[in-house]
């Protein structure tokens, strides 16, 4: 299951060297549904789209919901950095208890996505139609109504905040991580944006009807990996001379790469227009935004963040501190730094009778 296009997880944390730990949770279970006249925000109707999810304990459980990052799968959630800091016995998240559901975003791992045949030709999603999917997938598939906890990570992350906003009674919790409610701007759009241009400007590319995968893809994917997460001080830590910083670099060139170019296009781009800041006050449920204070996407010192809150009728803000066992954007990714606070949280919030 594990996919190496995953630059945020498999490409930095593994480059770092983070040990691996014996699963200790209940097995992964995976299995497909497929929402037929599906509705894309465009007008667009696609007859029938298929939706990849894991899941972890007993459906009896209460159900939790967990989000993945931009070009990741649901079985990102089970590296052993967060799943086996959230899932085991007597953990935040136990899967004896709860009923753990990893969605493939719409686009993303083995759900629906652009080069299962349309290439350009598949509707250009946004996230509003990615939170259809997923609550389409929780409601009319698995005839869930109600969950504990909405959690996500990066892109998962925003997609908590629209979460609360599209649905503020289904959900006793909320946690986004990696994520501000602020519109996608500055940097953060500038770097998806040179992304994009990068592949799309690529000969090689031919207006996504490339036969083979264009070079661009890779240097797109590592540029964005170093540029747009890791931590500063790691990095200062884990490449003090050129030679060190070389090496790096050629690893994560030389690592193998399973992604489609027309699929990271779009996935990049599904956050073009993602804006959350209008509607926060339509957030019902507690929520704990858990950001590091060295993410290179979401930088605390903007204050972006401290202003959004106060539009949120019970938010609060962990800000994991930065130092050289951060990973910039990449923190929150480990369980480790927060797996206690959510516990915490979690046991404050009352459960809702639906």
């Amino acid at each position: 299951m594990r996919k190496i296009s995953v630059w945020l997880l498999t490409g930095i944390l593994a480059a770092i060297g983070v040990p691996a730990l014996a699963a200790n949770y209940p097995a992964p279970q995976e299995a497909d549904w497929v929402a037929p006249d599906f509705r894309f925000h465009t007008g667009e109707v696609l007859p029938a789209v298929r939706l990849h999810y894991t899941t972890i304990g007993n459906p009896a459980g209460e159900p939790v919901l967990i989000l993945h990052g931009t070009g990741q799968s649901g079985s990102a959630m089970l590296a052993p950095y967060f799943a086996n800091e959230l899932f085991g016995p007597n953990q935040a998240l136990d899967a004896t208890k709860y009923f753990i559901i990893l969605p493939d975003a719409l686009g993303a791992g083995k759900s629906e996505r652009p080069s299962q045949g349309m290439r350009t030709k598949f509707p250009h999603y946004n996230y509003d139609d990615m939170i259809l999917a997923q609550y389409r997938l929780l409601t009319e598939g698995l005839h869930i109504r109600h969950l504990r906890l909405v959690l996500g990570n990066s892109m998962g992350g925003m997609h908590v905040w629209l979460w609360g906003e599209a649905h503020p009674d289904f959900m006793d919790a909320l946690v986004p991580m990696a994520s501000q409610p602020t519109e996608m701007a500055a940097r953060n759009w500038m770097t998806r944006r040179m992304l994009i241009e990068t592949i799309r400007q690529d000969p090689a590319y031919d207006n996504g009807n490339y036969r083979t995968q264009p070079p661009s893809l890779r240097l797109a994917n590592v540029f964005m990996g170093i540029t747009t997460s890791g931590g500063t001080i790691a990095y200062a830590t884990m490449a003090p001379t050129r030679e060190k910083a070389d090496k790096l670099v050629d690893e994560r060139l030389a690592a193998p790469l399973a992604a489609d170019a027309n699929d990271y296009i779009y996935q990049w781009d599904a956050s073009r227009d993602y804006n959350a800041s209008p509607a926060l006050d339509r957030i019902q449920a507690p929520l704990l935004a858990i950001n590091s204070a060295d993410d290179e996407r979401n930088p605390p010192e903007t204050g972006l963040m401290a202003q959004a809150l106060t539009h949120v009728k019970n938010g609060h803000l962990l800000l994991i501190p930065a130092s050289a066992d951060t990973r910039g954007h990449g923190t929150t990714a480990l369980a480790k730094f927060w797996q206690q606070q959510l516990r915490d949280f979690m046991a404050t919030v009352p459960r809702k009778t639906m």
